[in-house]
């Protein structure tokens, strides 16, 4: 017996159920979805943002962090924010690339939509214009 696979076809480093390194969709399956792109990229900042929150909280609870009444939960806050930021934008580039795809795409359709419609309009107007010119021209002759 050999220990040949019994497909025809090279065998892949990669297992079918993991997308390849850039970032496209596996051959034969549907492409990577951006529906609901801007939902999944807030939800995932806030939720960054509120690790942030619960990790300074527990700082401050122990005081690592001096913590010195109502103005300095305020400042817990703050300091969540600011660490969250940076960390949003490093970890979520590719949520935000699908986020503004999204947007851009949507953008673009009204945009399309909106010149189509005009221009079918002012060809219409035209089309009268010209309908009329010709009917009375030919009524004088």
């Amino acid at each position: 017996m050999s220990s040949k696979p019994l497909s025809s076809q090279p065998q892949s480093s990669q297992s079918p159920s993991s997308p390849p390194a850039d970032g496209t969709a596996p051959v034969g399956a549907p492409p990577i979805s951006t529906a609901h792109a801007t939902l999944r990229y807030t939800s995932m900042r806030a939720s960054i943002f509120l690790g942030c929150l619960l990790l300074a909280l527990l700082l401050g609870h122990f005081g690592i962090i001096p913590v010195a009444g109502a103005s300095g939960y305020v400042f817990l806050v703050l300091l969540a924010a600011l660490v969250s930021a940076p960390l949003s934008y490093v970890l979520l580039s590719k949520q935000r690339d699908q986020m503004s795809a999204q947007i851009a795409d949507k953008v673009s359709g009204r945009l399309r939509s909106r010149t189509a419609e005009r221009i079918a309009a002012q060809n219409a107007e035209e089309d009268a214009a010209d309908d009329a010119a010709r009917s009375a021209a030919a009524a004088q002759n």
